[in-house]
């Protein structure tokens, strides 16, 4: 297979065949004129969408990996003006997020011949709620997954979706399959100044608000703690990392988390070498 010019390095933007509201771009990596059946991670943005600043700061990872970046963009205001946030629940009036991804994966796969059963995934913030959602309900899809700051958090509990996934049958078909979940290696990542609980708090007027919808922490710092001490209760692969100095950000946190994903890149199957990462000191 030939590629043009524009097929390799940071590319445009395409609009998902499957459903052409949403789109993605790319970052394919110089050995795609070499090799077939490169993995491809997909790096899911934030609330403010910096789709291309993910894109070019993966694109070392992509050339020195071998690995294809995949980008999607959930724009505001799908399926109404007022969603913003949508997409980080996977569900929003009749819109399955999840499946759109897999859908722009499926079209990578084909037009690069890249790998298609399983990949990498990296999410900051509103990303990273999308990114822990999805390993639940998505796991045998997923090489490793990197969860970064995601502040408004799902548990394995027995509560309801969103804040728990008792009924997850009901609303995706799925029910999470914990020995399979148990097998993917998982790193969940924040900044050790990440403090501020302002957006993530929320309130009754939220259409996400939920009774004590707020208890697994006052900021992203405890709220990533909690979510990783859940998952290992479940005897799930965790390792947490908190990063000195780091607020809000989701750039500063990309090499911890290149340097993780790279580690399971091989299309042999996971070896997860427990590391407790950069946890927050006890007092």
């Amino acid at each position: 297979m030939s590629f043009g010019i524009y097929d390799v390095g940071a590319t445009t933007f395409y609009a998902c065949q499957a459903d052409p509201r949403f789109s993605y771009c790319l970052y394919v990596p110089q050995q795609i004129h070499q090799q077939k059946n490169l993995p491809v991670c997909a790096v899911i943005h934030g609330s403010r969408r910096t789709v291309e600043g993910y894109r070019d700061r993966f694109a070392d990872f992509a050339e020195r990996e071998g690995c294809i970046i995949l980008c999607p963009l959930f724009p505001v205001g799908i399926p109404d003006r007022d969603d913003t946030s949508g997409y980080k629940y996977l569900y929003e009036k009749g819109i399955r997020y999840d499946l759109v991804l897999l859908a722009m994966l499926e079209e990578v796969a084909e037009r690069f011949s890249a790998r298609r059963d399983r990949f990498l995934m990296h999410g900051f913030s509103g990303g990273g709620q999308f990114a822990h959602r999805f390993l639940y309900l998505h796991p045998h899809r997923l090489q490793a997954v990197s969860v970064a700051a995601p502040g408004i958090v799902t548990l394995p509990s027995d509560e309801r979706w969103w804040m728990g996934l008792s009924d997850s049958k009901e609303i995706f078909g799925i029910y999470p399959d914990f020995d399979t979940i148990k097998s993917i290696p998982i790193q969940i990542m924040v900044g050790e100044q990440d403090l501020d609980g302002s957006e993530i708090n929320l309130t009754p007027a939220s259409r996400y608000w939920r009774p004590d919808c707020n208890k697994a922490g006052r900021n992203r710092l405890e709220r990533a703690t909690v979510l990783a001490s859940a998952l290992r209760d479940q005897g799930c692969q965790v390792q947490l990392d908190v990063i000195p100095g780091v607020h809000h950000e989701g750039f500063p946190l990309i090499p911890d988390a290149t340097d993780f994903l790279a580690r399971w890149i091989s299309h042999g199957e996971p070896r997860f070498e427990h590391s407790e990462g950069r946890e927050p000191e006890k007092h």
